[in-house]
């Protein structure tokens, strides 16, 4: 089995990040900012267990790495875009984070594909 190294790196970052934004959440911001902080980390910190599967993922595709990537860099958009709204009051960062969650959307749906791949079709 070959780990993507980079992608299991970013997915770990993401991850690290969620925690940090869901424990400032929970006890340092007010409660109109908490519950952005709360559902960003919460869909950061899912996608970044997505990409970590798809970077260990037995017979990898480039669906699956496509997934992964989707993943990792629809959690941090949605995130970002949330805790900008909250954090910095940037308002037009509510038309960022639907582009995060259709990454997100497509991370999910290239997995579904890959999963029903079979193993004559994996490049490696």
């Amino acid at each position: 089995m070959k780990i993507d190294r980079i992608l299991l790196a970013f997915a770990a970052l993401n991850g690290a990040m969620a925690v940090a934004l869901g424990a400032f959440a929970a006890h340092g911001a007010g409660p109109a900012v908490k519950t952005l902080l709360t559902t960003g980390s919460h869909y950061q910190i899912v996608h970044a267990l997505l990409a970590v599967v798809c970077a260990l993922w037995p017979a990898r595709t480039k669906l699956v790495t496509i997934g992964g990537w989707l993943s990792v860099s629809g959690g941090l958009i949605f995130a970002l875009a949330l805790s900008s709204i909250g954090l910095l009051g940037l308002r037009v960062m509510g038309a960022v984070a639907p582009i995060g969650g259709l990454l997100m959307i497509a991370a999910w749906l290239l997995l579904f594909v890959a999963a029903f791949q079979s193993h004559s079709d994996v490049a490696e």
